[in-house]
């Protein structure tokens, strides 16, 4: 059986930006391993580095190990958020910066629930009207191992608990409402709006009020 080190080693003397797992491969779908140093801090820093330059280069906001192949329970998030002032503040998104993720895990932080369009880049080409807690509380590490206890909210919060998700096994399309399914050009040409009533009304689906699929990672590691 091949290492966590060597399969690291492999990726990192490989292609940049590495090749993203898609829908399908059982590495997604498997729960990944916490992190616990079984990487060195050379392996570590490389890995982390890939999996920016392969999140940003896709691009996209978030990125978990299983989607490069590598099953350890570590995330990788920026976002810059670019786009008209009108969706940005419909979606509560601002810009964050650079962050790694390890181990994370989150619990609702409020009641609240918000229903948008969303894609993944391990299902290329698609996106769903997805039911997000619109507050959560994140806990876990950082790449130092500094301890995280914090609370997210709006897009950043929907950014934590896909990146989370991807680490339990679960896509997006666990917890979306399929009717809307939907190519990413009748995204950009039809449903472009702030918010996705008009998606719901045209496609003959009400918008989600709860979180579908499991109810958050509450106690999947220490």
């Amino acid at each position: 059986m091949t290492s966590l080190g060597d399969l690291v080693d492999t990726l990192l003397a490989g292609a940049s930006p590495a090749p993203i797992v898609t829908a399908g491969d059982p590495v997604l779908r498997r729960p990944a391993l916490p992190y616990d140093g079984q990487l060195s801090a050379a392996q570590l820093d490389g890995l982390l580095a890939l999996m920016r330059t392969t999140m940003n280069e896709a691009p996209g906001v978030g990125l978990a190990a299983p989607q490069i192949g590598v099953p350890l329970r570590i995330a990788v998030i920026e976002d810059p958020a670019p786009g008209p002032a009108e969706v940005l503040r419909a979606r509560r998104r601002v810009p964050q910066p650079f962050r790694v993720l390890v181990n994370p895990r989150y619990e609702a932080a409020g009641p609240g629930v918000a229903a948008f369009f969303e894609g993944c880049l391990s299902v290329p080409g698609w996106q769903a009207v997805t039911a997000r807690l619109e507050r959560v509380r994140l806990r876990g590490q950082d790449e130092t191992g500094r301890e995280l206890d914090e609370v997210a909210e709006g897009w950043p919060a929907r950014i934590v608990q896909h990146e989370t998700d991807h680490l339990d096994g679960m896509l997006y399309l666990d917890r979306a409402e399929m009717r809307s399914l939907s190519a990413n050009a009748h995204v950009l040409d039809r449903w472009s709006q702030p918010t996705p009533e008009a998606a719901a009304e045209a496609l003959g689906f009400s918008l989600p009020t709860s979180v579908q699929g499991r109810a958050g990672s509450t106690s999947t590691t220490p």
